[in-house]
């Protein structure tokens, strides 16, 4: 019986989404809930699921095609004498192992890599992996790929098919490592470009600067991190700090918590807070409802749980609507300084950068502390320099003595 997968509504205000990549092949098994076609929105890319057990029998929608919610994806043939939907998942086969010859050894394999094993018409068997016990990351599939591209892709396992024999040698190209690859933005990342021209052209941006001692977080980080980690199942980070130290700083700087409409300026009296994220396919800023009510731990482990979902394309559009102001550590990837950009239509985001130990003086006398560059950029059309700087100042004393956060003096 042949079964059609169509595009599933992603939210009121989604009336399109494109057709990212299909992670199986018509003619390929598939099992009832596996990951089958990856569909982007303007602001999250998600995993559509197998509805049944079966064979893939025909793709409608080709990679790159603009598809509405409702539109048919692909056709699925349930097959006779399928397996038992009870079995376990861990004894399906993945995506990556169901192209690996008869014989052949599969190692482990991430979803990441899986994709690009799909995109590219690899068998899992082709690519060597280096992650722990061999596992097969992203990584490996890349840079497997772009050695083919150069001609010097000699590295397999053992259990792959023998190469084919040679064929004559062509002439070489004109000019040798001069290539272009031309390829379509997403559709995620034509609207990050669009709102982050958009903010230029329409708020009066500015960024002011101070720097904070991390000293008293990192010897309380280190006090008690064992004891946290045992009683949440996760570490306590650096992000937390600063989710309670913004919200705090928000409280006595309202006109960060605000946007312009029309001629009005409209304050919010909550605290949702976005976290830039950044994945492969563009940054996406999911937002911590109610900040101002959540504990070290549901700050940390809803960062967390973010994180996860955004690397495994299961960001619901609820995740990412709304933010009334928003936080982007850029020190992750280590960076020193930067100039964030607001996320319309908040007036402002809170830029945090790399932990560097560096000389200060403290009571006349220079000593080495490790510390942090921050940066507010703000809409000055609604925040005043002083109330900018006020703010920075806040969310500085926060970090640097934490005990003022909970006893709010």
């Amino acid at each position: 019986m042949a079964v059609e997968l169509r595009v599933p509504e992603a939210g009121e205000s989604v009336t399109e989404v494109e057709v990212g990549e299909w992670l199986r092949a018509p003619g390929d098994r598939v099992e009832r809930d596996e990951p089958l076609v990856v569909l982007e929105t303007d602001k999250a890319a998600m995993e559509v699921p197998a509805p049944i057990a079966g064979v893939l029998a025909e793709i409608l929608c080709a990679a790159g095609q603009t598809v509405k919610p409702g539109d048919v994806l692909c056709r699925l043939e349930e097959a006779a004498g399928a397996p038992a939907e009870t079995g376990t998942a861990a004894s399906r086969p993945t995506p990556a192992d169901t192209n690996v010859d008869a014989g052949a050894a599969a190692p482990p394999v991430t979803p990441a890599a899986r994709r690009l094993l799909a995109k590219h018409g690899l068998r899992a068997a082709e690519v060597r992996g280096t992650g722990p016990g061999g596992r097969l990351l992203k990584e490996d599939v890349l840079r497997h790929v772009e050695l083919a591209a150069n001609g010097t892709a000699t590295e397999a396992v053992a259990a792959a098919a023998p190469a084919p024999a040679p064929s004559p040698v062509s002439a070489p190209a004109a000019v040798a490592g001069r290539e272009e690859q031309v390829v379509r933005m997403s559709l995620l990342r034509r609207r990050v470009a669009q709102r982050l021209v958009e903010a230029q052209q329409t708020a009066a941006l500015l960024t002011t600067f101070n720097e904070i001692d991390m000293s008293a977080v990192v010897a309380l980080r280190q006090q008690h991190q064992g004891l946290f980690q045992e009683r949440y199942g996760i570490k306590l980070g650096f992000m937390s700090f600063f989710v309670k130290a913004a919200v705090d700083a928000l409280k006595g700087v309202p006109q960060l918590n605000a946007e312009i409409r029309g001629e009005d300026l409209v304050y919010w009296n909550y605290y949702d807070l976005g976290v830039a994220v950044g994945t492969d396919r563009g940054l996406v800023v999911p937002v911590l409802r109610n900040a101002d009510r959540l504990s070290f731990a549901e700050t940390e482990l809803a960062i967390a749980d973010f994180a996860e979902k955004a690397k495994t394309n299961r960001l619901a559009i609820e995740d990412l609507q709304g933010g009334t102001f928003s936080l982007s550590n850029g020190g992750l990837y280590g960076s020193l300084l930067s100039t964030p950009i607001v996320n319309p239509p908040q007036s402002g985001i809170l830029g945090m950068h790399a932990i560097q130990d560096r000389p200060v003086a403290r009571d006349g006398q220079v000593v080495i502390r490790p510390m942090m560059y921050v940066a507010l950029t703000y809409d000055h059309r609604i925040v005043d320099g002083k109330e900018a700087v006020t703010f920075l100042r806040r969310v500085k004393d926060c970090v640097e003595a934490p005990a003022r956060m909970l006893l709010e003096v």
